[in-house]
């Protein structure tokens, strides 16, 4: 939560904290200008002290909806400072860091969050820390303040999720009624002008079903079929025949605009009839699901359910990554992680080397095992996202039914 930002960076030894960049997509920035409506902008945040937003002129009604101290960069007159420096960009941007360093009394360990061309900013931060003395510039590597602060979800995030979570099972109910509103032919779905129904249409169609809630495809919705559905991140191929008795995995993590939060629920189906070997890999897919959101517990190492995916998979005769880290069939990635502005946020529930985080109240995280086993020409998968309440309990945000199959 916002609220452990100081102590964060005081425990690392960070004196002040420049976040910038673009917005979209920039998660750290977002969450700290209280997502106010720009796109982009610098922030300068002392420990101990109130932040204060830098942004253009022409974004500067935007930026009083921050709640922040707003400064318009306007007065720094950039175009006199490159001037100054005989047009070299470079030394231009030094110099526009020095002049807001003096104005803010920046100085110290400065650690620099954001968004960026990579190079261009190794470059420009070395830059910055030769030509500063009163400053270090630093970075952090992994699990930076803001990843960490930002774990820990505050109620009015949870709200924001919550509806971003209704509105995504409304879609995924839409494109169900969709499924049925089209006439089967053999084992086909056909459209009215005679064609097959295909996997394009339907992404189509979740496109349009999300616009019309004001939700975005950040990324590609996973809608996979058959064989394409046995590989956990296919997107599945545009053409292929919408079929009944083969399975769909249908992963959908919609945004809210305008940089938002996410949400990311999967729902396996099967129209019409299923045969005998995937409806047994799915009652044990079911099984380990429920019995995970059943053991969740608050101050356990979120590792921990890996594991106990693994050992029930395991016992049934599939492959896991504890036993074989390169696993390509059965279960083969980890159990799930947090969900907030970024897709991929902490806690994560997974056994890898290092990652030690133990469920706290306020993470938002997903429950998602799968089995996969594409030579058989299927997959499948079950993700719900689960909110740890400040007394410990768990709640399931997802509020959609886990039925495999569809009746048409």
């Amino acid at each position: 939560m916002k609220r452990d930002v100081d102590r964060l960076m005081k425990e690392r030894g960070i004196d002040v904290a420049i976040i910038e960049g673009e917005v979209k997509g920039n998660a750290t920035l977002f969450y700290m200008i209280n997502g106010a409506k720009l796109s982009h902008a610098t922030l300068i945040k002392k420990c101990g002290e109130e932040p204060i937003l830098l942004c253009g002129t022409m974004e500067r009604e935007e930026a009083e909806g921050s709640g922040l101290r707003v400064v318009d960069t306007s007065k720094y007159n950039t175009m006199k400072i490159l001037k100054g420096v005989g047009g070299d960009r470079l030394k231009a941007s030094v110099e526009y860091y020095r002049i807001l360093f003096d104005e803010f009394g920046v100085s110290g360990n400065v650690a620099f969050y954001g968004k960026g061309d990579i190079g261009a900013n190794l470059v420009r931060l070395r830059a910055l820390d030769e030509a500063l003395p009163d400053v270090n510039v630093m970075g952090e590597y992994s699990d930076d303040v803001f990843i960490t602060a930002r774990a820990t979800k505050e109620p009015y995030e949870i709200d924001r999720i919550r509806e971003v979570g209704r509105l995504t099972c409304e879609t995924v109910q839409h494109i169900v009624d969709f499924w049925k509103t089209h006439r089967l032919e053999g084992d086909t779905l056909m459209k009215s002008d005679g064609t097959p129904l295909t996997v394009g249409d339907c992404k189509t169609e979740i496109r349009t079903a999300l616009a019309t809630r004001s939700l975005v495809e950040e990324v590609d919705t996973i809608f996979a079929i058959g064989r394409d559905a046995g590989i956990p991140h296919s997107r599945g191929n545009d053409t292929d025949p919408i079929m009944t008795g083969k399975t769909i995995v249908f992963d959908i993590f919609p945004q809210e605009q305008g940089a938002g939060y996410f949400f990311d629920m999967t729902r396996t189906f099967v129209l019409g009839e299923a045969p005998s070997e995937i409806l047994d890999a799915y009652a044990e897919l079911s099984e380990i699901h429920e019995s995970v959101l059943a053991a969740l517990k608050i101050g356990e190492r979120a590792g921990k359910y890996q594991g106990m995916v693994c050992d029930f998979f395991e016992s049934h005769g599939h492959e896991t990554p504890k036993t074989n880290p390169q696993v390509r069939n059965g279960y083969v990635h980890s159990l799930g992680h947090g969900v907030g502005l970024n897709i991929h946020e902490n806690p994560r529930l997974s056994g890898s080397p290092g990652i030690e985080d133990v469920l706290e109240p306020g993470h938002v995280f997903t429950v998602e095992p799968g089995l996969y086993y594409p030579d058989k020409g299927w997959g499948m998968r079950i993700e719900d996202v689960v909110y740890v309440h400040e007394d410990g309990t768990m709640e399931n945000l997802t509020r959609f039914p886990k039925d495999l199959i569809v009746k048409l």
